[in-house]
């Protein structure tokens, strides 16, 4: 059974809820996002070892510098599509962004097609279980705007603020 674990966020964010099975952490939410709501959570842990982990990555995310090291993670349903996705969020600097386009045309040319489908990078980007580590809030829409993200806008605004971007350069449509 799933073991859970609230990580009590900075002002402005919302508060975060781990998940692990005891070894690996297997979900990372912010409270109330979509994918929290679609989990059951199990039992409370405060002490296991990889919440011990994942506390001190998001201690020092939080104080706005980039961890250099991180917590043992298993995503459950990673299909080798998610897992380029995935992957290609990893690779996105702390403090740079890349939007679902540059993703897609990534793949593409990896894949030696014309052409892959940015909506289908987006759907990938979206089902991401462990936010933040994988740092999903860094993709972005063509035009610059911060649609998209389950773990809310706001705090989608917050955690690029923190890496240090100026925010009059998005929209929030």
């Amino acid at each position: 059974m799933a073991c859970t674990c609230k990580y009590k966020t900075p002002q402005g964010f919302d508060d975060l809820w781990m998940v692990s099975d005891g070894e690996e952490l297997t979900g990372l939410w912010f409270e109330g996002s979509r994918g929290l709501l679609k989990r059951r959570l199990g039992r409370a842990e405060r002490d296991g070892a990889v919440f011990r982990e994942t506390r001190r990555w998001l201690d020092i995310y939080f104080s706005g510098r980039q961890p250099d090291f991180t917590p043992r993670y298993r995503m459950d349903g990673l299909t080798p599509f998610r897992r380029e996705v995935v992957d290609a969020m990893r690779a996105i600097p702390f403090g740079e962004t890349a939007t679902y386009g540059d993703i897609a045309a990534a793949l593409a040319k990896k894949h030696g097609i014309a052409k892959m489908s940015a909506q289908a990078v987006g759907g990938a980007v979206g089902w991401n279980p462990i936010c933040i580590i994988v740092p999903c809030h860094r993709v972005i829409g063509a035009n610059r705007s911060l649609t998209g993200y389950g773990g809310g806008i706001t705090n989608k605004v917050g955690l690029l603020a923190l890496e240090g971007h100026d925010m009059s350069m998005f929209t929030t449509n």
